[in-house]
Parts: structure tokens; C-alpha cells; sequence
């Protein structure tokens, strides 16, 4: 598990469950992963720990108490606990979760959650992840010199406990502590730059600069002085020496955003620098030596680009060493509850909305939403939704969804929400061949949640 931070310490990792063959299950998986861990049974105990010692990542049962079910003394605990260590991950772990359950958890600041009974690779890819962020903050808060526009933000959470984005997950987690150029592709929207910032803040790199061009855009006058900096004099407006993107990153990281707008001939300057490590400022005749690792991000084929001829095959093999293709959110709707929380504590904050929560059927609305504009949809949904709310509780109308129009195709018919709720649940249980707890987990449900609502659509 040492593999997701840039350091080879082992992970230190606290659990907190009040039933002790739960704790010693949980200590053994871990243990055989070479994680040091310390066992909580109780409210008192988790805090004491938190307060005695320094842990990457703590696996929070949300119950306490015999025959409890509520959730509510874990969301209690989970407050203290954040005051107690801001940059702990926190992941919750409850035999009674549901979609609202989680939700409240994340809003109040667990990072992610998990259901009993767990799937250990699941779990521990979870671990993972949120570690390596805790790590990755925690170095950047204990950095000594101040914050400059150059450095890179704290990373936003990577939310990312979907099956469709296992692989994607681990990928990134393997990738992130070394040097390797990475192309990260999808669609608009899917978080390509949050994922670029995650990488940069997992990587041995974290303390220097992480840069960000948007490399599709700028016109052939000022892409060599934006990239490559120019002295004084070199032309009419250069009144002063300036250094470009490779310089201002150099020892640290360069996110190159819509690579595949790039024209041909910007495609071979940049080619050139990261063949040979070395630049030029415009009007200089002198050689600069950079160390930059190079990620950059796209929404086209640049295969099918290269093939035609619109892109350098030569640049395409330099820029993938590894390419981590992120998937559409409709194909990850599990994760649709975990960011929707995400983003209502961020607009909260930001619009001094404190206390605002999603509706039941708000949630069943994002959750049967196509997302065409993928995450950052659902974070400019959210935001709206902060704004319109009247009272504590996000509802339906608050939300504003509408259905697709324009693009491929006419829009699809809209249709009442117990419909859509119905139709997706056949479609999951329809791709599990009808295994109930599957089905649950592709629709990010509880399996006595997605019974609730069989029961629901059966009784109307």
C-alpha cells in the first residue's frame, strides 16, 4: 500500500468499530498489506488517537452504540475529528448505509465510504487514494515558503469509488510517484485537471510548481513566448525578460490542457523541447536546460488525429507514456452522490448557505440525470441549486435539470421521475442478471435501499 505516496513510509491507518471481530478483520487485510494499524472502539478512543498520533487515512464506523442504526453518533464523531486533524482522511464505514446516509457523511467531511459487508480490493483501493491525498496535503501545508500564483492548489477530492473508475484509480495511483509523461483523456467535463493536480500532488514534485497552459489556444505570435519565455527587446510590447510555462515549471509539473487544438507547426516546437530538455527564449541565443514532467489532457482521438495527419504521431508517443482515459459520468453514476456532496459543501461555503442538505427525491433526480456535461455539470447544478434553495433541503425544482438538446439527436422525451428511477433499476438489474446486491452497488445503493424501491415500484 506504500505505492500511493511519494514516500516509502508505511501507511498508517486508524479503525474504529465498536464490534471487535470487525476491528481484527480489518487489522489483518491491512497488516498483510504492510500498513501499521491501531484499533478504536470507541468515540473516546478514536479522538485520543487522533490526538496522540498521525495517521494517513482513519476507517470510521458511523455506529457505537448496540442495536444503533441511525448513523448519528459516527456524523457527531466525524465533526470532532475534523477539528481535531483538518487533513485526515476520513472514510466511513457503516453495515446501514443508503444514498442520504453517505451523502450527510461527506458533507460533514468524510472523503469516501464504504458498506459492509466490503470487497477487499474495493476497500483497499480506497485506502489508497485517500491516503496518498492526505500525505500529498499535508506536505503542502508543512511546506515553508509561502503559497505563489505558480503552485499548485490543493488537489480536490478524487471521488472515485465506482467500478468504472477502479481501474482508472489504481492507474493513477501507480503512476502518480514517478516521472512518466501522462495524456489524460475524456470528454468535457469529466475532471481531467482535478485528476492532473491529483497526479502532481501524489508525485515526488508536489513541493515545486504545477503549471497549467491551455495549449489549443494560443495563437502562433505569443505560443513560443508563453511557452518559452522571450528577453527584452525581442519585439515591440517585450520590455522586460520574461520566462515561458517550461521555465516557471522546471523541477516541478506542466498540465498542458486541449492538446489536440494545437497546430502542426506549435506541435514541433514543443516536440523539440521535450526531446531535448533545452529551450530558447524568443530573441536569445542562449540555451536554457529544463526538468519538467509533462501531463497533458484532451478531448479527441489524437490515434485517429495522427493517422489523419492533424496530429504528430512522434508528439502523441511522447506525451503517452501512460494515457488514463476517464469515463463519462453517466457511466459512473455510483459517484454521483459522493461529488454532489463534494460540491454542496464547496458552494455552501462559498454563498454562506451552511446547513443545506439534498432532499431524498433531489437525489433520486441527480442520480437518473444523463449528465451530458458530465462532473462539471453536476458542480454548476449544484451551485445553482445552493442559490435557488429557500429553505435547509435542496428539492427537485431546485435543481433545474433539464433534458439534453441539441447534438446528436433529438432530445429524449421527458418522463416522470418514478419512471426513470424504474427504468434504471431494471437496466442494473438487467446487466447483473439479476443479482440484487450487484445491482445495488452499480446504482451506489445500499441493497435494503434498492429493495425499498423494488417495493415501491411494485406496490404502485
Amino acid at each position: 500500500m506504500a505505492a500511493a505516496s511519494s514516500a516509502d513510509l508505511p501507511l498508517r491507518i486508524l479503525v474504529a468499530d465498536d464490534q471487535p471481530d470487525v476491528r481484527r478483520a480489518l487489522h489483518l487485510l491491512l497488516k498483510a498489506e504492510g500498513a501499521e494499524v491501531d484499533e478504536a472502539g470507541s468515540s473516546e478512543e478514536v479522538i485520543a488517537f487522533a490526538a496522540s498520533r498521525r495517521f494517513d487515512v482513519a476507517l470510521l464506523d458511523l455506529n457505537y452504540t448496540r442495536h444503533s442504526t441511525s448513523g448519528r453518533e459516527g456524523l457527531d464523531l466525524l465533526r470532532r475529528l475534523r477539528d481535531v486533524d483538518p487533513a485526515l482522511s476520513v472514510i466511513a464505514i457503516t453495515a446501514w448505509g443508503s444514498v442520504s446516509g453517505a451523502v450527510e457523511a461527506m458533507r460533514i467531511g468524510a472523503r469516501d465510504y464504504v458498506e459492509k459487508p466490503w470487497d477487499n480490493d474495493h476497500l483497499l483501493g480506497t485506502l489508497r487514494t485517500h491516503a496518498a491525498l492526505t500525505r500529498a496535503q499535508r506536505r503542502s501545508r508543512a511546506a515553508e515558503e509561502p503559497a505563489t500564483p505558480a503552485r499548485a492548489r490543493a488537489p480536490s477530492a478524487l471521488i472515485a469509488s465506482s467500478p468504472s473508475m477502479a481501474s482508472v484509480r489504481e492507474l493513477i495511483e501507480r503512476i502518480a510517484p514517478s516521472d512518466a509523461s501522462v495524456l489524460i483523456t475524456g470528454e468535457h467535463g469529466t475532471g481531467k485537471e482535478v485528476v492532473a493536480r491529483w497526479i502532481h500532488a501524489a508525485s515526488r514534485r508536489s513541493s515545486q510548481p504545477l503549471v497549467t497552459l491551455n495549449a489549443g489556444g494560443l495563437a502562433d505570435g505569443v505560443f513560443e513566448s508563453e511557452c518559452f519565455g522571450h528577453v527584452k527587446g525581442a519585439f515591440t510590447d517585450a520590455k522586460q525578460d520574461r520566462a515561458g510555462c517550461f521555465e516557471t515549471a522546471n523541477g516541478g509539473t506542466l498540465f498542458l490542457d486541449e492538446i489536440g487544438n494545437m497546430p502542426l507547426g506549435q506541435q514541433a516546437k514543443l516536440l523539440r523541447v521535450l526531446e531535448t530538455g533545452e529551450l530558447q527564449r524568443v530573441g536569445s541565443s542562449r540555451s536554457i536546460r529544463v526538468d519538467v514532467r509533462v501531463l497533458s489532457a484532451t478531448n479527441a482521438d489524437l490515434q485517429r488525429a495522427a493517422e489523419e495527419g492533424r496530429f504528430r504521431a512522434d508528439l502523441l508517443y511522447r506525451l503517452n507514456t501512460v494515457e488514463v482515459a476517464l469515463p463519462a459520468l453517466r457511466d459512473r453514476r455510483e459517484d454521483v452522490p459522493g461529488l454532489a456532496s463534494h460540491f454542496l459543501e464547496e458552494h455552501s461555503l462559498r454563498y454562506q448557505r451552511a446547513d443545506l442538505a439534498f432532499s431524498p427525491e433531489a437525489l433520486d433526480a441527480l442520480l437518473v440525470h444523463d449528465w451530458p456535461g458530465n462532473v462539471r455539470e453536476l458542480s454548476h447544478v449544484v451551485e445553482r441549486a445552493v442559490l435557488l434553495a429557500r429553505g435547509r433541503e435542496i428539492d427537485v425544482e431546485s435543481l433545474l435539470l433539464r433534458t439534453r438538446v441539441g447534438g446528436g439527436g433529438a432530445a429524449p422525451a421527458p418522463m416522470p421521475l418514478a419512471e426513470a428511477e424504474r427504468r434504471l433499476i431494471e437496466s442494473a438489474l438487467a446487466r447483473t442478471e439479476g443479482n440484487v446486491t450487484e445491482a445495488a452497488a452499480l446504482l451506489g445503493l445500499s441493497r435494503s435501499a434498492l429493495y425499498r424501491r423494488l417495493e415501491r415500484i411494485r406496490s404502485g
